[in-house]
């Protein structure tokens, strides 16, 4: 039977904080921003492992305590030059049966919860391909020249915006990010192949923190 696990990239830096701390560092309501998707994951009974796969010479992640999460969280000190090489990288280092789930999901986005997991899982444990969360695109978009000046606007109809954990088998992901490196994520990958990943609505509680402003927001979330 199929064992299910996470994989969280964090071998990034995040210069859009402007910060010198690497972002998923960053105080969060108490914490590195990294422990609360972190602490998620490792809550859900169905995820067996939780690989969290960092830059080989951090020297920050063991200067906290994680003795919480037991063996279940295990760091892996091989991130790449990009996304997608920390997440080959992560893959192969694991040593995750092909046949597994593996669901990767952001450091950046702290506010994941057991129903998001839950509803990602239950919709893609039976999948031929897998899938991702994403949310269907609400706001209006405009193309910009290249003064930033509108060039015009584009139809949002069938348009969502892709979120994470991303879940497909790890055989899979690992073909698909052998033949196809240079993407934003994992789906990306997986759709170079010619496959189609399932969306799974989700919500907007569930961003990515990318600029300051962004912590205030995850933190009021996160207090209630």
């Amino acid at each position: 039977m199929s064992e299910f696990h996470a994989l969280v990239p964090a071998a990034g830096f995040g210069a859009r904080m402007g910060n010198e701390l690497p972002k998923q560092y960053l105080p969060l309501a108490g914490q590195p921003m990294i422990f609360h998707a972190l602490n998620t994951l490792c809550a859900n009974p169905e995820i067996a492992t939780v690989f969290v796969v960092l830059a080989p010479d951090d020297t920050l992640f063991h200067s906290y305590d994680w003795s919480r999460f037991g063996d279940k969280l295990q760091p892996l000190y091989c991130g790449g030059e990009m996304r997608s090489d920390t997440v080959m990288n992560g893959l192969l280092a694991s040593e995750i049966e092909p046949d597994d789930w593996v669901l990767v999901h952001d450091a950046a986005r702290p506010c994941l919860t057991q129903a998001h997991l839950a509803k990602l899982i239950a919709e893609l444990r039976d999948d031929p391909v897998g899938g991702i969360l994403a949310v269907p695109v609400a706001d209006t978009l405009k193309r910009a020249d290249a003064l930033q000046r509108i060039e015009c606007t584009e139809s949002r109809e069938k348009l969502w915006q892709a979120q994470t954990p991303q879940m497909f088998r790890a055989g899979l992901l690992t073909q698909a990010l052998l033949q196809c490196r240079s993407v934003t994520d994992e789906a990306s990958a997986v759709e170079a192949l010619g496959l189609q990943p399932k969306l799974v609505a989700g919500d907007s509680s569930n961003f990515k923190v990318t600029y300051p402003q962004d912590l205030r927001l995850a933190e009021l979330l996160l207090k209630n």
